[in-house]
């Protein structure tokens, strides 16, 4: 009796993650397209290529699902943030290769910032939600305080909340006027920045 070598079962089910990035992915659309209020849950479900349940079986409501993509979007930086940590350790190395990296490919809030900031604000108006973004700005802060402190600041807690409220200044002002703020204000501003810290030192 011949015996036939088994064949791997093939997955044909995406994963919890995989569903989850698409319906990420698909609600960036859609909130773009309907704006935020009137995108309804089977509209984003669709434009997934999911059903309603697939959409319950991972988010209670279309709020839970705007917290978990600015969790998604924090997350990803800090991943990203690390890794550039990681691999360039003087600040002036470490401000040319994030000016010069790219990590929207798969983020769809790193390359909508107005969506960015009319789902931070549409969380920010409900009480209950408001501690979960608390919580992902401390989280930002603190990876911030981490690389001020190990380049020597003073006070990196204060750094920290002083530079991420720059980013989300010049964020804010190049969707208002793109022609006079450069899509690299922030990470310029960094660079202007240090070269005065070095010069006072």
């Amino acid at each position: 009796m011949i015996d036939f070598p088994r064949m791997s079962r093939v997955r044909t089910r995406p994963t919890r993650e995989e569903t989850r990035e698409k319906l990420f992915q698909a609600a960036a659309e859609v909130f773009e397209e309907q704006g935020i209020g009137a995108a309804s849950i089977e509209a984003i479900a669709a434009a997934a290529g999911l059903t309603r349940g697939a959409f319950y079986s991972n988010f209670a409501d279309k709020d839970e699902l705007i917290v978990a993509m600015l969790e998604d979007h924090v997350d990803r930086s800090i991943q990203h943030h690390r890794e550039l940590l990681a691999q360039h350790r003087t600040p002036e190395d470490f401000i040319a290769a994030l000016s010069a990296s790219d990590r929207n490919r798969r983020d769809p809030l790193g390359r909508a910032p107005l969506l960015h900031i009319e789902l931070i604000l549409f969380a920010a108006r409900s009480e209950r939600r408001r501690p979960e973004l608390a919580k992902r700005l401390r989280a930002r802060r603190a990876l911030v305080a981490e690389i001020l402190s190990g380049i020597g600041f003073t006070d990196p807690e204060q750094g920290s909340a002083m530079l991420l409220a720059l980013e989300d200044g010049f964020r804010l002002h190049r969707l208002i006027d793109p022609a006079s703020t450069p899509a690299d204000s922030f990470v310029r501003s960094i660079g202007e920045l240090q070269k005065l810290r070095a010069a006072k030192s």
